[in-house]
């Protein structure tokens, strides 16, 4: 009779032979991916600033990939009701997150979120970065510029009013943060998303926003809105006579409205490579260039590892934000 036992030396070959073959179908998944639609969540109602790169992005990758990236607007407690959902999405490589600022926001403002946004999402790529703007209806307050604003707003305390995506929000922090450092007092009134929001600016149903320049842009462009200032310490290319924070007196006024790209923890390492691929590979197309550089949106091309470390610090520079300010949730 012959001997059924394996050597150990077969059984090494057999192992490696295994293990060279799953390598390869996993390798093969990767670059068959997308092999279907890809869901990206979008926390936010449409219409607001998320949307404003979200569909563009949506159209490019489309026609790169030949695979729909279907857009999926889940609105809702300052985003963290799509981001909850991401968050318990399908770990498969066809769930993506659309977040934003507002979620490293959250953390401070939520105690009892059902989900971590360090721990159960896994960051991608940063898709762009916009700065805040102050923004108001020029019927409701027809100042003229930047400083006969100011005297107003500090003449009438609480007769002006200002929306937000929401309470926790970038919008609602910025706001938050502008009246400690410009010593006025303006009432906050909370929406469900940036669009709402802003619709209602336009119709003259608030008098102003804080607002992230890429979701106004085309409102002040179009002379709806008007721009007042914009954050930082440098005028916006898309917007050169718009001052900025530093040239009306407010030079510790920084406030940068990004968006990223997350997805579930247990997405596979090679997916989310080729998922970070084509972003990126969207967002440097000609067609995206124009459109971010149109809203005044820059693209930080950070690793996975860079996106993630500027996760953290902002969660880390909100909560003291959220600290300082007193803010808590209407």
């Amino acid at each position: 009779m012959h001997s059924t036992r394996l050597s150990r030396r077969d059984v090494l070959r057999a192992a490696a032979a295994g293990a060279a073959g799953f390598s390869g179908l996993v390798q093969a998944q990767a670059q068959a991916w997308p092999a279907r639609p890809v869901m990206m969540i979008v926390p936010f109602p449409a219409g607001g600033g998320t949307d404003a790169f979200a569909r563009p992005l949506s159209a490019v990758f489309s026609k790169n990939t030949g695979k729909q990236l279907i857009i999926d607007n889940k609105g809702g407690a300052g985003g963290t009701v799509g981001a909850s959902l991401a968050a318990r999405a399908a770990p498969d490589g066809y769930n993506v997150f659309m977040g934003a600022v507002h979620h490293t926001i959250a953390p401070s403002m939520y105690p009892r979120l059902d989900y971590d946004l360090e721990k159960d999402l896994i960051p991608l790529t940063l898709v762009a970065s916009v700065p805040q703007v102050v923004v108001v209806n020029p019927q409701k307050m027809p100042m003229g510029d930047f400083k006969s604003f100011l005297a107003e707003v500090r003449k009438n305390p609480g007769k002006y009013n200002y929306g937000s995506a929401g309470t926790g929000t970038s919008h609602h922090l910025a706001g938050e943060l502008f009246k400690q450092q410009s010593k006025t007092f303006i009432t906050h009134i909370p929406y469900t998303g940036a669009g709402p929001a802003l619709r209602d600016l336009v119709g003259g149903q608030v008098d102003m926003m804080f607002d992230g320049l890429g979701s106004s842009a085309a409102h002040i462009k179009g002379g709806r809105i008007k721009a007042l200032m914009v954050s930082g310490t440098k005028r916006n290319p898309a917007f050169p006579d718009v001052p900025s924070a530093a040239e009306v007196g407010m030079p510790d006024y920084t406030v940068t409205t990004w968006y990223g790209l997350w997805a579930p923890k247990g997405t596979p390492a090679d997916v989310q490579a080729r998922m970070v691929d084509e972003v990126r590979k969207a967002i440097q197309s000609d067609e995206l260039k124009a459109i971010w550089a149109s809203q005044g949106a820059e693209f930080p091309n950070y690793t996975q590892q860079q996106f993630a470390a500027h996760v953290s610090g902002e969660i880390k520079r909100w909560s003291a934000v959220v600290k300082a300010s007193g803010a808590k949730l209407d």
